[in-house]
């Protein structure tokens, strides 16, 4: 629900013409593609601003600025896209901006970007520049920076351009997590740039739906579930050969491995594994589309979420299972602790020896581990989108005071 505050940057009459640059959405869902942490990030800043707020959809170089009426149907399509087919959501995303009425910007604006896009063109901050508007970023990580060698050939160099346009350009930015701004702060002090205001506002979890008391079943108990897009950043090919040993050693009595997630890049060896390995046929089920609400029940009735990666800057998979009452087993990341504290299980993403001994006493009916996690589970306290918009709301309302 959005603050009473914010109504007055959103309304345009009253206060200050409010953008939202949802070009990510739009070009993610017309590919086909599922959403990912990012995209749920930006469907709930949809959902909290888009009442008060317009739609920015930048085509083929081109910014296109919706009219409210034609934003508040293209935010719909938007936020309601996983739940509809592929074919459904191109043909009413194309019809909303083939029929949209456009409009002009008033000049002193505020943008939004909550989702990256675009902030490494130059023809993107020559349009903010044309018409005058203060530009507001959501950094979600320096990965690409930090650790390239996870990334798509040529996403540092664009990463770089990013963050130096964040930087120099932007007039407020927003971190998902105190480790993303420390690490935008390093980036910051290395290229000697000034930091624009700032505030690191934590995330809320996404909107699962409470597991059902039939949960739908594709594997056998016990199982664990690794969840989140199949890249090398994430370390599946990790587990992978933790279960092949638990194969090795347990035989038919060895648990269960679900991955849910869609297939990334430079994942090739993951990929041969889950096609061709014979000790894992049977053992580790691949779920590339999955249902909030089944991905809920998964969750919920798993021995723990696994989750090995090498870098984050959110996480949001961990987030979800505490708040499903799911224990996590999780690499040893700084960013966890700031939402999950000493909760997790916390194991470096290169011990793989641990990790096997982990899992197998996490599989065991009586599992000290996992009784012991679940009692300090029982004090989690998530962080909350209402906490994450109040944030927000105090950066964008210190924006439109500032002269242009």
């Amino acid at each position: 629900m959005r603050s009473p505050s914010l109504g007055r940057i959103g309304d345009g009459a009253a206060g200050v013409d409010l953008l939202i640059d949802v070009s990510r959405l739009v070009g993610r869902f017309l590919k086909g593609r599922l959403p990912t942490g990012i995209d749920r990030v930006c469907q709930e800043y949809l959902e909290h601003y888009g009442p008060g707020a317009r739609a920015l959809v930048r085509i083929g170089g081109n910014s296109l600025v919706f009219d409210h009426g034609a934003s508040m149907r293209l935010f719909k399509t938007l936020r309601a896209a996983p739940s509809r087919s592929r074919i459904q959501t191109v043909e009413l995303i194309v019809r909303e901006i083939a029929d949209g009425g456009f409009s002009r910007v008033a000049t002193g604006a505020v943008l939004l970007n909550p989702g990256h896009s675009g902030l490494e063109s130059e023809g993107y901050f020559r349009f903010l520049r044309s018409r005058e508007m203060a530009a507001v970023f959501l950094v979600h990580d320096l990965i690409p920076l930090t650790h390239p060698e996870f990334c798509r050939p040529g996403e540092r160099e664009k990463h770089l351009a990013r963050m130096k346009h964040v930087l120099g350009k932007g007039h407020a930015v927003i971190a998902n997590s105190q480790a993303t701004l420390d690490a935008l702060s390093a980036f910051a002090t290395l290229h000697g740039i000034g930091l624009p205001p700032c505030t690191a506002a934590l995330l809320g979890p996404g909107a699962l739906a409470s597991p059902g008391t039939t949960p739908r079943r594709v594997i056998r108990e016990p199982y664990f579930v690794i969840l989140g897009t199949i890249e090398a950043r994430k370390n599946h090919w990790l587990l992978l050969q933790v279960w092949r040993r638990l194969v090795e050693r347990l035989g038919n009595r060895a648990p269960h491995l679900l991955v849910i997630g869609q297939r990334g890049w430079e994942c090739e060896n993951v990929v041969d594994l889950l096609e061709r390995c014979e000790a894992l046929r049977g053992v580790v089920t691949e779920l590339s589309s999955c249902s909030d609400s089944d991905l809920s029940n998964y969750l919920h009735s798993a021995r723990a979420l696994l989750f090995p990666s090498f870098a984050e800057g959110f996480g949001m998979p961990v987030l979800e299972a505490l708040s499903l009452g799911t224990p996590v087993v999780a690499s040893a990341l700084p960013v966890f602790r700031e939402f999950a504290g000493e909760i997790p299980e916390y194991i470096d993403p290169l011990d793989g020896p641990r990790w096997l001994e982990t899992i197998m006493d996490f599989a065991a009916p009586e599992s000290a581990l996992r009784k012991a996690q679940l009692l300090r589970l029982a004090g989690f306290r998530s962080p909350t989108w209402s906490d994450h918009f109040d944030r927000v709301d105090r950066l964008l309302e210190s924006v439109t005071r500032r002269p242009q």
